[in-house]
C-alpha cells in the first residue's frame, strides 16, 4: 500500500513547486550566475526524476507537458533574452529560408529520382519538391523510402539541370552569400553558444552513459528511491516468437502483452518489461538471460535505476528540441554545428560529434534515430560544416562490429557525403579516403592461402556475417567514385594512383582464388564454398568498371594505371614457367615455343581480376589513341603476348570442358561458377575481359602462333597436327564418350575464333560508337522473340547509376506493341534490322542460339526468302587490334576447316558433328566478307593484303595432295546428309564466284528456277491429296446413309424449335406470368451426369440430378456496410432491407450429376481428407469440414448442390390439390400438414442439401434442418442473385436475355425451380405462416403484429418469397383461381408498392407522410410527395426507378416458368420498355394498374434505382497512393508508421496489414487487420491493394487467399509487384475493371481457389495474419 501512496504524493508535492515556480525567475537568475553548465545540471537533476519515469507505465501527455513547463521553457528564455514566443518569431522573420530542402523521408515515403539529371541514383526529391520542379516530365524513377534520407532539392552538385523546385529557387537579390550569423547580437551568440553546449553535452553523456545505477556528476537526484526498471534491448539476432515466447515466461503476461512489448523493443530498440523494486527486476532479468542464452548470445536486458532511465528519456527530448529550436533560424543552426565539431580536452577525436558517432554501437535504435535526424538537420544542411563532418566521419571499423542493421548505424550518413562530387574529392585529396576505405576493407578480409590469396573454404557462419559488414565499405567506395572528375589536379592523381595501388593489392588477393581440379573417378564429396568469392566479384564489378572510367578522363593518369597494373600482373605472373615444362609445336609449317599444360589435370581458377582490368585499360589505351600519340611510355615492347593470354584462355577452355562434360564429377559449384561467369551480372568484367585480353595478345603475335596455342590448351592439337589427321582421325577407334567430348571441343574452339575475330563493337576495338554495342545487344535479344521492357533491362548490363542506356537506342532496332487487358507491352524487332543477326553472338548461352537460329530461320521461310544464316557485316577494326583478321586466312586456320570439311565429305565414323560444319562455314563466310570489305574500302590495288579466295582455292601440298577447301565445299553442295545446310554452302560458293558480287544476293537464275520447279511439284502433290480425301469422304456417306438421314432430321427438329419461341399465332405476344402465360412446349429434359457418364431425364418422381453450387454470403450490393452483425440464433430473415446490407449469392460452375453419385464423390474428397490429416498437415485449396468441395470437371469451388427440378405437370396438380381441398373440407379448415408430396425421395434429400447448406453460409449458424428459417434463405438467395446478375448486365451494357453465360442461366434457372419446390420439404405450416406475414406488408392483416414500413422491405426480395412461397397455401385454397392468375395479383400489388416506394423517395423532400389514398398518387397533388416540376418528368423518374425491378421479375418468371423471352430483349434496342412491360403481362402505362383499384394501401413511406456498387475510385498517379500510405499511421500503435499499410478496394478504409500490432481476436483466433475487415466490410470477400507491395490481395475467409495482378502499368505496359524497377505507373481503367467485374460476378473465391490449385506454395500461407 505504501508504494501506492506514494505514487499519488508525488504529483501533488510536484503541483505545489510547479505553482512556485517562475519560468523568468529561473532564466534570469541563470543568465547571472558564471558557471551555466552546473547551473542547469542541478535543476535538471531535481526536477527530471520528478517528471519523467514515476511507474510502470510511462504517460507521454502530462510528461511531456511538464517538461516544456519546467524544463525547455527557461532554456529558451535564456536564449531568446525574453519571452520565447516573440523572441523566437523575431529570429524567423530575420532568416534568411535556405535553398536546400532538407526534408527527412519517413519510412515508405515516395522518393523520386531523374534518370536524366541526377548525378547519381541517390540523388532525390521529396512529393512535394518533385512536382514543383522540371523533372517530372522527363523519365523518372519512383522508390519508396526505407527511412532516414533526405531530400536533395536546392543541391546543385546533385543535379545535372533543375537543381531547384519552383519552392526553393533562390532569389537573385540574396546571391551573395552573407555570413548567417550577421544579423545576431554578440550578446544573443554567446547565449546561443552556452546554452547549446550544455545541453548538447547532456544529452551526449546520457546517451553514451553505460552505468545501469549511478548518473554522471551533477545530476545525482538529490533524494534516491529504490525504483528500478528491468530494460530489454533489440539485437536482430533473435526472433519475435523467441522474444515473446520468453517474456511470457519472465514477467508472466498474457501473449497479448507480450506482443505489444516486442513489437516496441524492435521499433524503438529497448523496452522497460518490469518495474519495482530492485531484487523484482533482477530476477525477471536472470530468466530472461537463462531462456535465451541457449541458441546463440543471450538478449541484452539491464536492470536500470528509474532516475537513469528518466534522465535518458529527457535527453532525446533535448535532442527534439535542438533540431526544433535550429529550424527558426540558420544562425542556430551554425552556432549547434561549431558546438558539437568543437574539439574536447582530449584532444583528437573528443568533440562531442565524436563522441557520438565513436559510441553508436553502444546505443538502442530509438536514439540512433534521433540523433541522426539531428545531424541531417544540422551537419548536412549547412555546407562549410558538412565538409568538417565530412572529415571526422571514419567509423567504418565500429560499424562491423555493430549488430544492428546498416540503417540503424551512423555509417548510413556516408551516402550523405561520399556522393557529393566535391566532397568526395577533398576527402580523396586531403585524407586519401580511397586508400583507406579499402585498406580497412582487405584487413577485415583475414583468411589467405600460402600465396597470399582469400581463402573462402570452411567459412565459419560469424565470419560471413562479418563478410557481409564489411561489403558495406564498396559501398562506400563506390558512393566516392560515382561521379568522374571533369578536371585533374596533381595531387588528385597521386592519390588516386595511392588508391589504385591499393585496390591491386586487393586485386591481387583475387587473383586466381578458389582453385579448381577436375574430378576423376569418383564424384567429389563435398560442394565447395563459392559463393563468397563471387559476391566479392559482384560488388566489385562496378567498382572496377568505375576505376576504368576515371583513368578515362586523363592520359596521365591512364598510362600510369596502364604501367602498374602490368606490373601487378607479371608480379602474379612470376611463378609462371616454374615447373611446367617448354614444349614446341609445330603444324602446317609454323612452329611456336609454349609450355605443357592441361586444363583437364592442373589447378585452374576463375577468378582474374588483374588481367581483366589490364584488358580494359588496353582497350582504352587504343579508344583514347593513347597508344598510337604517346608510344614512347608505354611498355607495350615488353608485353609477352603468350603471358597475357595463358589464363584468360585456360578459363575458356574449362568452359569448353565443362559444356564437354569433362567435369561431371565436380558437382554443382562449379556449374554455378560458370553460369555466374556467363551472366549478365558479371560477365563485363568476367568473360567480356578475358576475351578482350585474347583479342590484345592475338594482335601482338603471328596468328598461326595463337592458334597452335589455342588448340594445344583445347586439348585438339593431336588431332588437327598430324599430316593426314583429315584421314587418321577418321580410323581410329576410341572411345564414344572421348569422341563425343573432342567434337564439343572442336567446336567450342571454331565458336572462340569466330568471336576472337568478330567480336568488334566495344568502342577501342571496333570502330563503332558506344551506343552502337547495347543496340546490338537489345537486337540479339530481341531476334530470339519478342521481349518486355523489363525482360531486356534485366538481360542488358547495368552501370554503376542502374542504368543499362537502353532507352536511348531501343527505337531505332525495334517497334513497341501495347499490351491488351492481360500480358505485357513486347517489343518486336525491325525487320530491317534482321540481316544484322550473328548465329554465333558471344552472349548467346545454347538455349538462347538454338531458339533464336528456329525463330530466324522461320521468319525467312514466311518471307520466302533462302533460310541460310550468313555472317553480318562488321565494322572495321581500330589500328592497335587491326592484324586480328589475319586468323581468318592464315595456314593453320585453313588447315583446320579442310580438315572437319573432309571429315563432313566422307561421314563414315561419328568423329564430326553438323554443328562443327556449321562453324566452319560460318567462318568461311566471315572471310570471304572481311576480304570484300577490304576491296571496297581499299583506294588502290596494291594495298589488299587480305586474300582469302586465292588461299581457298589453293590445294594442299605435294606429298598429301589435299583436296583445297573450295573443292571440298563444292562436292558438299549436293551431299544428301547435309541438305539442312545446303542454303549455307550455296551462299558461300555465290560469294566466292567473283563474278556475282557476294554481297548483291540476286541469286543465279537457275537457282531461282529450280526453287520454282519445286514449288509447282508440292503444288500438285498436296491437290492430288486433297481429291483422294474428298472421295473417301463421299464413299463413307453413300455407304451409311441412314445414319446421315437421321442426324439430318434432328438438325432440322432443332431448327424448328428455336422458331418456336414465337408462339403458334404471331399476334399473342410472350407473356410470362399471368393466366396468359406462354406455355413451353413441355419437352423432355434429359442431362449427363458428369461423373458415371450415364444420360437421365429430369422428372419430378426420378432420380435426383444436382448441379455444383457456391452459396456466399455478400455485400457487393450494399448500400450500408456500417450496420452492425446481427445476432444469428434470433435473426429474423423474412423481409430484406432495401439498402441490402448483406445478401447471400448462388453461383454454379453449371455441371450436373446424379445426386448419389455427388454423394459417393463428397464422401471419397472426405476420406481423403481425413487420411492427409494424418499424414501431412497442409493446407488445401479448400475447407472439407465447411462442405467444399472441388467440382470434379472444372475444379471450381463449390460448397453444395442444387437439385434440379422438373414442374409437376398441371394434371398432377388438380389431383393432388383437389385431394386436399377435400381433406381440408373434412378437417373444417384446421391447417395440416400435408401428406403427398410429387417430389421423389432422393430429390427431397437434395432439396434438404441445398437448403441447409444455403442456411447455414448465409446466417453463419450450424445447420439445423428442422429450421423454419431454411426456406426464406433459400427465397433470399435466389432474389440477390437475381438483383445482382441484373446490375451486372446493366453495367457491363449488355441485353436482358440471351448475353449471359450458359452456367449463370442454368444456376438461375435451378434455383427459381428450387425456391418453388423447396416448401415440400419444410413444414408447411412454417411456410404458410411467411407467406401470411409476408402479404401483411402489403395488405393490413388486424392480426400480424410487426409489419415493417413499406420503404424498410426490398420488393424483388418479397417477390419471390411470395411467390414462392404461395405454393404451400394454393394446395389448401378452394376459390378456384388458378395459380397463374394468383401470381398475377401479386405481381401487380407489389408492383404498385413498388412505385409508391419510388413516388414517396424520388426527388429531393424524403420525409415520411400520412397515409396516401392511390387515387391521390396518381394525381400527384398531396402535400406529402416530394416537389415534382412536372407530370412528365415524374414519369420518367418512376420508369427509371421501377426498371431494375421489372428487369428482375422478368429473370425470375423467366427462369421459373421457363417462358422463352421475346427477341427484342436478347438485344440492346429501342422499345425495351413497351416488349418488357408486355412479357410480364403488365399495361406499358403503369397508372392503368391503380385505375378501378381505388381502395386505400397501408401507410406508404432509398432512392430508387438503386445505383451499382463500384470499387473505390483510384488516383491516376501510384505515386500519390503511395504518399497517402505513408502518412498513414497505425491506429493502435501510436502514431508509428505502418509497415505494410493495405488499401481496401471496396470501402476504402486503409489498413495497418500484416503485423502484430493491429491483431484482434476473431471467432476465437487471431487475425491480421485486412482478414478482420473482409469480416466487416465484404462479409468474408476482400479485395485489398498492398500500397508498398503495388499488389492486389485477394483473401476469402480466414485460410483462402492470393495475391492478384495490380491495375497500375508503366509505360512499357507492365506491372511492377514489389516496386522494384522504380518506373512511373499509372491506372490502366481495363485491368481495374476487370478486379471489379470479378468482384461484382461474385467470382473472388473461385479466383483464389483456382490461383491455389494452380500454385501450391499459396496454400502455405497464413492468410490470416495479413
Amino acid at each position: 500500500m505504501a508504494a501506492a501512496e506514494s505514487d499519488r504524493e508525488v504529483p501533488s508535492a510536484l503541483c505545489t513547486e510547479f505553482l512556485n515556480f517562475s519560468v523568468k525567475d529561473t532564466a534570469s537568475k541563470w543568465l547571472q550566475v558564471t558557471d551555466l553548465y552546473k547551473e542547469v545540471y542541478h535543476h535538471l537533476a531535481r526536477y527530471v526524476p520528478k517528471i519523467y519515469c514515476l511507474g510502470p507505465n510511462l504517460n507521454p501527455q502530462s510528461e511531456d507537458l511538464l517538461a516544456q513547463m519546467l524544463l525547455q521553457a527557461p532554456l529558451e528564455w535564456y536564449l531568446c533574452g525574453e519571452d520565447p514566443s516573440t523572441g523566437l518569431a523575431k529570429l524567423e522573420q530575420n532568416n534568411q529560408p535556405s535553398q536546400l530542402c532538407g526534408h527527412v523521408f519517413k519510412v515508405g515515403e515516395p522518393t523520386y529520382s531523374c534518370r536524366e539529371c541526377a548525378a547519381d541514383p541517390t540523388c532525390v526529391l521529396c512529393m512535394q519538391c518533385f512536382l514543383g520542379s522540371v523533372h517530372k516530365e522527363h523519365r523518372y524513377r519512383m522508390t519508396t523510402s526505407g527511412g532516414g534520407g533526405f531530400c536533395d532539392c536546392g543541391d546543385t552538385e546533385a543535379w545535372k539541370k533543375g537543381p531547384y523546385c519552383q519552392k526553393h529557387e533562390p532569389n537573385i537579390s540574396d546571391s551573395c552569400q552573407e555570413d548567417p550569423l550577421a544579423h545576431l547580437s554578440t550578446d544573443m551568440i554567446a547565449r546561443c553558444y552556452n546554452v547549446f553546449s550544455v545541453v548538447l553535452k547532456y544529452a551526449v553523456d546520457m546517451l553514451t552513459w553505460d552505468k545501469e545505477d549511478e548518473l554522471p556528476l551533477g545530476l545525482e537526484p538529490p533524494d534516491r528511491s529504490d525504483t528500478y526498471y528491468c530494460m530489454l534491448f533489440n539485437d536482430e539476432v533473435h526472433t519475435y516468437e523467441q522474444v515473446i515466447y520468453t517474456l511470457q515466461k519472465a514477467v508472466n503476461c498474457t501473449q497479448k502483452e507480450a506482443v505489444s512489448f516486442a513489437t516496441t523493443v524492435d521499433r524503438d530498440g529497448r523496452k522497460s518489461v518490469r518495474f519495482g523494486d530492485f531484487a523484482f527486476c533482477e530476477l525477471a532479468k536472470s530468466v530472461i538471460v537463462r531462456n535465451t542464452s541457449r541458441q546463440s548470445k543471450p538478449l541484452r536486458v539491464q536492470v536500470m535505476h528509474s532516475s537513469v532511465v528518466a534522465h535518458q528519456c529527457f535527453a532525446l527530448k533535448a535532442l527534439h528540441w535542438l533540431g526544433h529550436v535550429i529550424g527558426y533560424s540558420d544562425a542556430l543552426r551554425r552556432i549547434l554545428c561549431q558546438v558539437g565539431l568543437e574539439r574536447g580536452p582530449e584532444g583528437e577525436n573528443s568533440s562531442l560529434v565524436d563522441t557520438l558517432m565513436l559510441c553508436d554501437s553502444k546505443m538502442w535504435k530509438g536514439a540512433r534515430n534521433v540523433y541522426h535526424q539531428l545531424f541531417m538537420s544540422s551537419l548536412l544542411m549547412d555546407l562549410k560544416y558538412k565538409k568538417l563532418f565530412a572529415i571526422q566521419f571514419r567509423l567504418q571499423s565500429d560499424y562491423v562490429k555493430d549488430d544492428h542493421d546498416r540503417e540503424f548505424s551512423v555509417t548510413d550518413l556516408s551516402v550523405q557525403m561520399f556522393t557529393v562530387p566535391s566532397l568526395a574529392r577533398m576527402l580523396i585529396t586531403e585524407e586519401n579516403l580511397m586508400t583507406t576505405i579499402i585498406r580497412t576493407f582487405v584487413d577485415h578480409l583475414r583468411h589467405r592461402d600460402l600465396q597470399g590469396r582469400f581463402q573462402f573454404e570452411r567459412y565459419t557462419a560469424q565470419q560471413a556475417f562479418k563478410f557481409r559488414r564489411v561489403q558495406s565499405l564498396i559501398g562506400d567506395l563506390k558512393y566516392v567514385l560515382i561521379s568522374r572528375p571533369t578536371e585533374w589536379s596533381d595531387q588528385l592523381r597521386e592519390k588516386f594512383l595511392e588508391g589504385l595501388d591499393t585496390f591491386l593489392e586487393l586485386l591481387k588477393c583475387m587473383q586466381g582464388m578458389d582453385p579448381v581440379v577436375r574430378q576423376v573417378g569418383q564424384h567429389i564429396e563435398m560442394e565447395p564454398e563459392w559463393e563468397a568469392a563471387f559476391t566479392l566479384q559482384m560488388k566489385l564489378t562496378h567498382i572496377i568498371s568505375m576505376i576504368q572510367e576515371w583513368c578515362a578522363t586523363d592520359e596521365r593518369v591512364l598510362i600510369e594505371a596502364y604501367k602498374k597494373c602490368l606490373t601487378a600482373l607479371t608480379h602474379c605472373h612470376s611463378g609462371f614457367a616454374d615447373g611446367e615444362q617448354p614444349i614446341t609445336l609445330s603444324m602446317c609449317g609454323h612452329s611456336v615455343d609454349t609450355i605443357r599444360y592441361c586444363v583437364s589435370q592442373e589447378k585452374v581458377s576463375i577468378h582474374l581480376p588483374v588481367s581483366r582490368l589490364l584488358a580494359g585499360l588496353h582497350v582504352l589505351l587504343s579508344k583514347m589513341e593513347v597508344a598510337y600519340r604517346f608510344p614512347e611510355q608505354l611498355p607495350l615492347s615488353e608485353l609477352s603476348p603468350p603471358m597475357l593470354i595463358e589464363h584468360p584462355l585456360r578459363c575458356l577452355v574449362l568452359c569448353a570442358q565443362v559444356h564437354a562434360g569433362m567435369w561431371r564429377r565436380n558437382g554443382f559449384s562449379l556449374v554455378n561458377q560458370i553460369y555466374y561467369y556467363h551472366n549478365v551480372k558479371c560477365r563485363v568484367e568476367m568473360f567480356d575481359k578475358d576475351l578482350i585480353m585474347l583479342q590484345a595478345g592475338a594482335s601482338m603475335m603471328d596468328p598461326n602462333h595463337f592458334l597452335m596455342i589455342v588448340l594445344s590448351r583445347f586439348e585438339l592439337y593431336h588431332i588437327f597436327s598430324s599430316a593426314d589427321c583429315r584421314k587418321r582421325y577418321n580410323r581410329e577407334n576410341a572411345n564414344k564418350d572421348v569422341v563425343q567430348q573432342n567434337n564439343t571441343l572442336t567446336e567450342e574452339m571454331l565458336h572462340l575464333i569466330m568471336m576472337v575475330v568478330g567480336e568488334r563493337f566495344e568502342a577501342g576495338i571496333g570502330q563503332v560508337e558506344g551506343c552502337d554495342e547495347i543496340k546490338r545487344e537489345i537486337l540479339h535479344q530481341l531476334c530470339i522473340r519478342p521481349m518486355a521492357h523489363s525482360e531486356l533491362v534485366k538481360a542488358l548490363p547495368e552501370n554503376e547509376n542502374k542504368e543499362t542506356g537502353m532507352e536511348r537506342v531501343i527505337d531505332c532496332v525495334a517497334s513497341f506493341k501495347k499490351p491488351g487487358v492481360t500480358g505485357r507491352g513486347l517489343y518486336e524487332l525491325r525487320p530491317e534490322c534482321a540481316k544484322q543477326f550473328n548465329l554465333y553472338f558471344h552472349h548467346y548461352s545454347r538455349a538462347d542460339q538454338s531458339k533464336a537460329e528456329e525463330a530466324q530461320r522461320k521468319l525467312k521461310r514466311q518471307n520466302g526468302e533462302d533460310t541460310a544464316l550468313p555472317p553480318p557485316v562488321l565494322p572495321p577494326f581500330c589500328p592497335l587490334f587491326a592484324s586480328l583478321v589475319n586468323i581468318l586466312q592464315c595456314d593453320v586456320l585453313l588447315g583446320m576447316l579442310g580438315a572437319v570439311l573432309q571429315w563432313a565429305v566422307e561421314p563414315s565414323a561419328g568423329h564430326w558433328s553438323e554443328s562443327m560444319l556449321q562453324r566452319v562455314l560460318h567462318l568461311i563466310g566471315m572471310a570471304l566478307l572481311e576480304e570484300h570489305q577490304q576491296l571496297e574500302n581499299s583506294s588502290e590495288d596494291n594495298d589488299v593484303y587480305f586474300n582469302f579466295t586465292l588461299k581457298m582455292s589453293r590445294p594442299g601440298e605435294a606429298p598429301s595432295n589435299t583436296a583445297s577447301v573450295l573443292a571440298l565445299l563444292e562436292n558438299l553442295q549436293n551431299a544428301p546428309h547435309l541438305e539442312v545446310h545446303e542454303d549455307m554452302i550455296r551462299w558461300l560458293l555465290k560469294c566466292t564466284d567473283t563474278s556475282a558480287s557476294p554481297l548483291f544476293q540476286t541469286a543465279c537464275d537457275k537457282d531461282k528456277a529450280e526453287r520454282k520447279r519445286k514449288a509447282e511439284m508440292a503444288r500438285l502433290r498436296r491437290e492430288k491429296v486433297m481429291a483422294q480425301m474428298s472421295e473417301m469422304q463421299r464413299h463413307f456417306i453413300n455407304e451409311n446413309k441412314e445414319l446421315f438421314q437421321q442426324s439430318l432430321e434432328e438438325l432440322d427438329a432443332s431448327t424448328s424449335t428455336s422458331l418456336e419461341h414465337s408462339p403458334a399465332s404471331p399476334d399473342a405476344a410472350l407473356a410470362c406470368v399471368g393466366p396468359r402465360r406462354s406455355r413451353p412446349r413441355e419437352k423432355r429434359q434429359v442431362v449427363t451426369c458428369i461423373l458415371c457418364q450415364e444420360e437421365q431425364e429430369i422428372r419430378a418422381d426420378g432420380k435426383a440430378m444436382v448441379l455444383a453450387a457456391f452459396v456466399q454470403r455478400s455485400t457487393v450490393m450494399s448500400k450500408n456496410r456500417t450496420r452492425p452483425p446481427h445476432d444469428p440464433k434470433r435473426y429474423d430473415p423474412l423481409f430484406m432491407h432495401p439498402d441490402l446490407s448483406f445478401g447471400t449469392h448462388t453461383g454454379s460452375c453449371g455441371h450436373i450429376m446424379h445426386s448419389h453419385c455427388w454423394q459417393r464423390y463428397f464422401e471419397a474428397v472426405q476420406a481423403k481428407e481425413q487420411r492427409r490429416q494424418q499424414r501431412l498437415r497442409v493446407h488445401t485449396s479448400y475447407d472439407v469440414g465447411n462442405g467444399e468441395f472441388l467440382c470434379p470437371l472444372c475444379e471450381c469451388l463449390s460448397n453444395t448442390v442444387i437439385p434440379l427440378c422438373d414442374q409437376p405437370g398441371l394434371g398432377q396438380w388438380l389431383k393432388i390439390s383437389g385431394q386436399q381441398i377435400k381433406a381440408m373440407h373434412s378437417a373444417h379448415r384446421k391447417l395440416q400438414p400435408v401428406s403427398e408430396n410429387p417430389y421423389s425421395s432422393t430429390i427431397k434429400e437434395m432439396l434438404t442439401t441445398f437448403g441447409t447448406a444455403t442456411y447455414k453460409v448465409g446466417l453463419k449458424v450450424h445447420p439445423n434442418e428442422q429450421d423454419p428459417r431454411i426456406p426464406i434463405m433459400c427465397w433470399s438467395s435466389c432474389a440477390y442473385t437475381i438483383q445482382s446478375i441484373e446490375r451486372l448486365l446493366v453495367d457491363e451494357k449488355k441485353p436482358l436475355f440471351g448475353s449471359l453465360p450458359c452456367r449463370q442461366d442454368d444456376c438461375l434457372s435451378s434455383l427459381a425451380r428450387f425456391g418453388s419446390a423447396c416448401w415440400t420439404a419444410a413444414c408447411q405450416p412454417t411456410v404458410q405462416g411467411h407467406f401470411i406475414r409476408l402479404l401483411a406488408a402489403l395488405i393490413p392483416d388486424p392480426q400480424v403484429e410487426a409489419s415493417p414500413c413499406i420503404l424498410d422491405v426490398d420488393m424483388l426480395h418479397l417477390l419471390v418469397s411470395v411467390v414462392l412461397s404461395y405454393g404451400s397455401v394454393h394446395s389448401q385454397d378452394s376459390s378456384g383461381l388458378s395459380v397463374d392468375a394468383v401470381q398475377l395479383h401479386l405481381f401487380h400489388l407489389i408492383t404498385v408498392a413498388h412505385m409508391v416506394q419510388i413516388l414517396l423517395t424520388s426527388g429531393p423532400g424524403k420525409e415520411r407522410g400520412n397515409p396516401i389514398p392511390v387515387c391521390l398518387v396518381c394525381m400527384c397533388d398531396d402535400s406529402s410527395l416530394p416537389e415534382v416540376g412536372s407530370g412528365w418528368h415524374l414519369w420518367r423518374c418512376v420508369k427509371t426507378g421501377i426498371l431494375p425491378y421489372l428487369r428482375g421479375a422478368a429473370l425470375f418468371f423467366h427462369h421459373l416458368h421457363g417462358v422463352p423471352a421475346p427477341p427484342e430483349l436478347h438485344a440492346l434496342c429501342p422499345g425495351q420498355w413497351e416488349v418488357l412491360c408486355g412479357y410480364l403481362s403488365l399495361p406499358s402505362n403503369l397508372l392503368q394498374l391503380f385505375h378501378g383499384q381505388q381502395e386505400l394501401l397501408e401507410p406508404l413511406l432509398h432512392g430508387f434505382p438503386r445505383e451499382s456498387n463500384s470499387l473505390i475510385d483510384l488516383p491516376d498517379d501510384y505515386s500519390a497512393l503511395i504518399n497517402q500510405a505513408s502518412s498513414f499511421t497505425c491506429p493502435k500503435s501510436g502514431g508509428d508508421k505502418s509497415r505494410a499499410p493495405t488499401l481496401c478496394l471496396v470501402c476504402g478504409s486503409m489498413l495497418c496489414s500484416q503485423s502484430y500490432c493491429c491483431q484482434t481476436e476473431l471467432e476465437g483466433e487471431d487475425v491480421g487487420a485486412c482478414t478482420a475487415h473482409t469480416f466487416a466490410c465484404g462479409a468474408g470477400v476482400g479485395i485489398f491493394l498492398r500500397v508498398r507491395e503495388s499488389q492486389v490481395l485477394f483473401l476469402a475467409g480466414k485460410t483462402k487467399g492470393c495475391f492478384y495482378a495490380p491495375p497500375y502499368l508503366d509505360d512499357y505496359g507492365e506491372t511492377d509487384q514489389g516496386l522494384r524497377r522504380g518506373n512511373p505507373l499509372h491506372l490502366c481503367h481495363e485491368r481495374y475493371r476487370k478486379i471489379q467485374k470479378l468482384w461484382r460476378q461474385h467470382s473472388i473465391t473461385e479466383e483464389i481457389g483456382h490461383a491455389q490449385e494452380a500454385n501450391q506454395t499459396l496454400v502455405g500461407i497464413d492468410w490470416q495474419h495479413l
